[in-house]
């Protein structure tokens, strides 16, 4: 296969994020995001990456996922690197939700359109944001393969001890209910990352990974696979977030629909956009609670406090389940800048072999990096996350697979 870029495309409800890389040695050639969707105040930001311009921004209404697309499209090709370029390869879409039967990368046809849309009950914000933008780039290149990358499909190597919830099984079955988790590209590509880190192939490794983000998760992976993950059939369960409550106990929806007489609508916003951080000390911004204790704010502290109790619970449950843990590897947002999260997250573990050296720790920095003393006997790792790359590497892979078929 001669051709060798990739188009990554990540449609939201209201943006369309993207990312153009080469997989001869990927390398982003743009990168780029049209945000507001359908609003008169939509934003378009375009970077040329490989000719070292600019950042280019314009402001103007962008009715629909088409016109975002087209938009996209234009500001590539000012760059001569437009859709129409023999060159591309494959266009690769971030789609969320793939439930059970979707395990792997996947072509995308009409039968898989018609699956990931029998999956929007189980991701009602997602799947259909990533569907209009599959179906706008297939309208814009019918000819050119395009291929599915599902943030389940990593944890779908979870046991069913693990995977399922304890409930009637007949009505978990009915429903699709069970733990599929999420952030699976990033997991993916966090564990291998760490193994090279090691010097060790991923099948020899045993990781725990913490994506830790405004969206946050745990995954404990056993050589190469993950065998545990902290979200749930949704996004909600888990370690507590920038808005979203993680684990809770079931009982509380019934409480406040009871007693506190609100609607499922109501509950479903608390625990979604008004939990978490943001309902803890009303900031989500790891940053700026950080600032807030420095300054001696106590409700920002026991926020903080609240985080880190979930995380060391988490930390601990999957060393448990791996039995054996080699690294611990901290990425996104706040677990690779948030130099004191990773160090309140492992203060106390040091019988387990966890501990961070604290000069190694404070260094910022965009490589992958130790951040425990020379003779821990669990790394603790930084590891920033490229699901972007992630899903160019999958989505190249297959498509050249099948042609070489």
């Amino acid at each position: 296969m001669s051709a060798t870029r990739v188009l990554v495309l990540n449609s939201g409800s209201s943006s369309v994020k993207y990312q153009l890389l080469d997989m001869r040695d990927s390398s982003r050639l743009a990168a780029g995001l049209v945000e507001r969707i359908g609003e008169e105040t939509s934003r378009i930001r375009h970077t040329p990456l490989a000719s070292g311009g600019g950042t280019r921004e314009s402001v103007g209404p962008v009715a629909d996922h088409e016109a975002a697309l087209k938009a996209v499209a234009e500001e590539l090709s000012r760059d001569g690197l437009g859709l129409d370029s023999p060159e591309l390869a494959v266009i690769g879409h971030r789609v969320v939700h793939g439930g059970k039967t979707f395990t792997e990368p996947t072509v995308i046809d009409d039968t898989v359109l018609a699956e990931i849309e029998r999956l929007i009950p189980v991701a009602p914000l997602h799947n259909p944001a990533n569907l209009t933008g599959i179906r706008t780039a297939r309208a814009l290149r019918p000819d050119l393969p395009q291929v599915a990358v599902f943030d389940t499909a990593f944890h779908t190597t979870m046991p069913e001890s693990a995977a399922r919830y304890a409930i009637d099984v007949a009505t978990a079955d009915e429903h699709r209910i069970r733990r599929y988790g999420f952030h699976g590209t990033s997991h993916a590509y966090v564990s291998r990352a760490t193994a090279r880190l090691l010097g060790k192939a991923p099948e020899d490794v045993n990781v725990i990974v913490l994506h830790l983000g405004n969206g946050a998760s745990a995954s404990a992976v056993r050589g190469g696979k993950c065998v545990d993950t902290s979200m749930g059939l949704t996004p909600l369960e888990g370690l507590v977030m920038g808005t979203r409550s993680g684990d809770i106990d079931p009982a509380v929806i019934f409480h406040l629909a009871r007693v506190g007489g609100m609607s499922i609508d109501e509950i479903d916003t608390l625990l979604n956009k008004k939990s978490g951080l943001i309902g803890l000390c009303g900031d989500n911004d790891m940053r700026e609670i950080r600032r807030r204790i420095d300054a001696g704010d106590e409700e920002a502290k026991l926020a903080f406090d609240i985080y880190i109790h979930r995380l060391k619970k988490y930390i601990g449950a999957y060393y448990a389940v791996l039995g054996r843990v080699d690294a611990i590897a901290f990425t996104a947002g706040v677990g690779e800048n948030a130099s004191e999260v990773r160090e309140a997250a492992v203060a106390g573990l040091e019988t387990l072999g966890l501990a961070v050296d604290g000069a190694l720790n404070a260094v910022r920095g965009d490589e992958p990096r130790l951040v425990s003393p020379a003779d821990a006997r669990v790394k603790v790792a930084v590891v920033p996350t490229d699901e972007e790359l992630e899903i160019a590497t999958q989505a190249y892979a297959l498509v050249k697979k099948v042609t070489e078929q």
